[in-house]
Formats: C-alpha cells, structure tokens, sequence
C-alpha cells in the first residue's frame, strides 16, 4: 500500500473471518476506513435502503450507496447485493432450487468435482481472477460460470463474467451468485457485462471517444503512448479496475455498478486517467519515470495496484465529471457500434462475413416466414438481418401480428405486440412498396408517464431505424449515430423523437414531418421526411393505403 494512503486509518478487525464466506481467505484482505469516526453520518444499513429498492426509488438509491463507504467486512454487502442484482433480473425469477437441478445436469452431482472444471469458451484463461477466494471458491466460481455457460449459449466472449463472479462469491453463497448473475447478464433496462467480441470492442471504444471529450488526460495519455499508440492502452480499460485497483477499491466501485451498470465503469476509467494525469504531469515524477521507461500501458497498471487515492476520493472524482449522462453515453455507444459492425461486413472493397450473417435464422425459421409473410422473401430477410443490431441476430424471428390474419385493429395489435422488445414492424402498400421501421423499446411505453405524471408523446432509444425493401433497398439510422463523426454535437429535440403512439394512431420518427404515420384501423398512412432519421420519404406518393402490416418480434430477446 503506498505511503499517501498511511492518511487512511488501517485496521485488523477481529472478526475478519466471520466477515466473509468459507470460501473466502481474508488474511489478505485489508480493511481501509477512509476517516476517523464520529466525523460523518452513521452508515446506512440494509434495514434502511430496503425500502428504496421495493419502491423502486432508484436516484435517492443511487446517491445513497455512492455515499455510503460501507468497509470491506461489512455485513450490508450479503444483503445489499443480492437485491441490486435482482432489480435486473428479466421474466420470471428463479424457483428455488433451480441452480442446482442445473448442476446436477451438467456435471451429474452437487459435489464439488476433484478435477478441474472445463470452463466455456467464452473465458479468457488470463483474467480468471479469483482475487481472495480459497481453492474451493475458485472451484465454486468455476462452476458458477460453467452451469451460465451451459444456460446462455448465447454468451460467445465475456472476459470479465469470471472476475465479477469471483468477487460476488466473496459476500454471498453459490447459489445467490448464481442467480445475482443471470441477473446481470439477461438485463435489458442496463448493460452489465460484454457478451460478444464485437461489444467488448464497442466499450473499450467507447471509453476512448468519451475521455477525448470529459478528460484532457486523454491528449496527455496519448502523448504519453508512443509508438504503442493510444488503442492499445485502452483496450486494457476494464483491467484497470477489475484486475489492478486494490480490493477494497474495487468492491466500493461495484457497490454502484449493481445499480447504476456498466457507465460506472467507464466513470471509474475516467478517473483513474484524470489521477494518472495529475500525477505524471511533473517530469521528475515517479509515474511519469515509470512511464517512459516500462510504457504508459505498464505504468498506469501499476498506478491502479498502487492507487493514492481512497475509494470515495476515486467515486467522488469518477461522479463529479460533468456532462457524462447516460444518453451521451448511450449514443457514442450505439454509434461505435453501428461503425465497428460496418467495417466488419466491407473491409476495403473486399466483402468479409459480418457476425449477423454467422447468426442467420434457422431454416425451419426462413420456412415459417415464406409461408407465412405476405411482405418478406427469403432475400429481403437475409437484408434486414445485416441490418440488426449484433446480439439481435441471435434470436429466431416470430410473426406476432398480422393483418392478414389478426385484422385491421390498433387495439388487437397492442394486445399482440406490445410487450415485445424489441419488434420489426413491416408494411406493403396496395402500390407493392415495402417498408418499415426496427422498433427498439416496447410499444406499452406509451402508457408511461413523466415525473409530473403527463403520459410520454415520444419514446424508444437510438436503436430505432427505419428501412425501404422495395423499390429502393436501404437503412436509414437515428441521425445521432450517423457516421460522419458529428454524432458528438447536442442534437435538437426534433431528431430524438423516435416512437410515439397512442388508440388513433402510430408513429415512427418525428420532427419537420413523420416518417411513418398509420391510423387506428390500420388502413391509411404518410410518410415524409423527418430530422430524426434524415430519411426521404419512404413510397414516393407520400400517402398510402396498407394492404398488409405484419410485426415480427425475437424469440427469447
């Protein structure tokens, strides 16, 4: 521990061992209490947040564990964890007992195994980090995230699922972890954890298009990175905090991811390029010395395992950087992604398979569709499934409406669709044109109401696009992830106008006109150009007349 944290009060508890589960060594564990007693509020305990969380007061919540320095062996974590991660959890949860019925199907019994477990694929070998767990917490964690494997097929690469169980076995039993988990990894409100090569490139992008803008350690890193370069540093991002900042560091970082999701992360990344700046911007400084000797990349690992700072003098830097909203966030997301998945289907002039065409529906899926679709040929649909966001393709498309077999009611049509997340909705007009829109966000969202308690006009996220399939073939995204790089620039409130709807009508994409407006006997219907989509209009007429609307949902999504 470095010399700048002797400020922090060190001490051994005695019952540092009643602390933490069997499987748990603390003798390493070091308990770091940030300033002396009787200087601020008690600490809240669980009795006290509970209530927060069932009536889902999530902003008083958010501040709260933000400023409770709860010390790494308090009992609060074997509660509080367990009910962060339950706010995430997606469907139905788990009947008692589940977790193990999966264990025995996996490996034929509940007894730990004497051999190594085989981990999933999706493991790297390198980040296995058990931090403090014993060699039967490693064995427990290796089985944890075997039986998440064996249930989320659809998990392809997740270097930092392993730590993050690691470190919930720390405070809870196996079969809570479990479930805190498949919490985690089925949210579909937050992200949590990468599940994909794809998106684990997407973040580590976007944490360095965000420091170029929120920290001017950014320019100071790069200059720093040489002939290295700067992508290489911050594709060790994540590292910084889940494998270098001292435990007791990284345990109050996650106290605010269970709740808050991964832009803590990115928040925490900032801070630790806003304290690496301050301390390497003196030449004769030791972190500057490190880095030019061993390399910007090895010095700020070492600045992390060293960090000076306490964990609430980190929090409360990561959270007092401005104008870093989940929206922005959200959007230079969305943007790195759309960006990164069009470089991978053309690499120069050279045509490369994109991860969509690796997940195209199953045969009996593209069967389905030709029997039953009056708008999509097997080709069009191969189309739009380059179009869809990446982890989408994993799942088989389902017809959940159509007028050619449900009727012409908007009323059937929300009882059909609305719970779905997210939808295609398909139109073709009695002039043969076919088009629509991916609908990002359910379609019951318009029964949502602000916090005045007026009902939302507009809804839905950056996801949301539009498409034309006959005459013309082509996509046209959210204006804020479009690809000439201004997507930084504040956009008006008439290009985030993406879903609106009510019981006389639908509409997709709004300001200066509406791409696509149908009425509530879903008959009529304009189209025109909008800011939200810069798109042209989608039939040449403008006006149509619907011959069939079908809407497509995901199965599983």
């Amino acid at each position: 521990m470095p010399s700048v944290m002797l400020s922090a009060v060190l001490e051994e508890e005695p019952d540092l061992y009643e602390a933490f589960p069997p499987h748990v060594d603390p003798s390493g564990i070091t308990i770091l209490t940030d300033s002396p007693p009787g200087k601020k509020a008690p600490l809240k305990n669980f009795e006290e947040i509970q209530p927060l969380i069932q009536q889902g007061r999530k902003r008083e919540l958010k501040l709260i564990i933000r400023e409770n320095s709860w010390p790494i062996n308090s009992p609060v974590r074997a509660s509080l964890w367990p009910a962060l991660c339950r706010q995430h959890q997606h469907g139905k949860s788990m009947l008692d007992g589940f977790y193990w019925d999966m264990v025995t199907q996996v490996f034929g019994t509940v007894e730990l195994p004497d051999k190594p477990i085989m981990l999933p694929p999706f493991v790297e070998a390198t980040h296995c980090l058990g931090y403090h767990l014993t060699r039967k917490g490693r064995a427990v964690a290796d089985r944890v995230v075997s039986v998440l494997g064996y249930a989320c097929p659809d998990i392809t690469y997740s270097p930092s699922l392993y730590p993050i169980t690691a470190a919930l076995l720390h405070f809870m039993p196996e079969e809570e972890c479990y479930h805190c988990m498949a919490s985690l990894v089925a949210s579909k409100e937050k992200m949590f954890i990468t599940q994909t090569k794809l998106l684990n490139e997407v973040t580590w992008k976007t944490v360095m298009q965000i420091a170029k803008k929120h920290a001017s350690a950014a320019q100071h890193l790069s200059r720093l990175s040489g002939a290295i370069g700067p992508e290489r540093i911050y594709a060790d991002w994540q590292w910084w905090i889940l494998a270098a900042l001292p435990f007791p560091h990284l345990v109050r970082v996650l106290d605010c991811f269970f709740h808050e999701g991964i832009k803590v992360f990115y928040r925490v990344a900032l801070a630790i390029l806003i304290l690496f700046h301050k301390h390497t911007t003196n030449q004769n400084s030791e972190w500057y010395a490190e880095a030019t000797k061993n390399g910007v990349d090895h010095a700020i690992d070492k600045f992390c395992r060293n960090m000076p700072v306490s964990p609430t003098k980190l929090l409360r830097t990561a959270f007092t950087i401005r104008a870093l909203s989940s929206q922005y966030i959200s959007r230079v997301f969305i943007k790195t992604e759309m960006t990164l998945k069009s470089k991978q289907v053309i690499t120069g002039s050279r045509l490369v398979r994109s991860r969509s065409s690796d997940n195209l529906p199953t045969s009996q899926s593209q069967v389905n569709i030709q029997m039953m679709s009056h708008t999509l040929t097997i080709r069009e649909l191969f189309t739009l499934w380059s179009w869809l966001p990446v982890r989408i393709t994993m799942y088989q498309p389902v017809l959940l409406y159509t007028t050619e077999e449900h009727g012409c009611s908007l009323t059937t049509f929300y009882v059909r669709v609305e719970h779905h997340e997210p939808t295609l909705l398909m139109i073709k007009t009695c002039n043969n044109e076919v088009f629509g829109a991916y609908c990002s966000t359910r379609w019951f969202e318009r029964n949502q109401k602000d916090e005045r308690g007026n009902r939302q006009a507009y809804f839905g996220t950056g996801e949301t696009f539009l498409f034309s399939l006959y005459p013309e073939r082509a996509k046209y995204p959210w204006v804020g992830c479009a690809a000439d790089g201004r997507s930084d620039e504040k956009l008006s409130h008439g290009s985030e106008l993406f879903m609106a709807a009510d019981s006389k009508m639908i509409t997709i994409g709004g300001g200066d006109g509406q791409a696509i407006w149908m009425d509530e006997n879903i008959r009529y219907g304009k189209t025109d150009r909008c800011s939200t989509f810069n798109n042209p209009p989608l039939c040449p007429s403008g006006d149509f007349e619907i011959r069939v609307l079908e809407v497509y949902g995901f199965a599983g999504a």
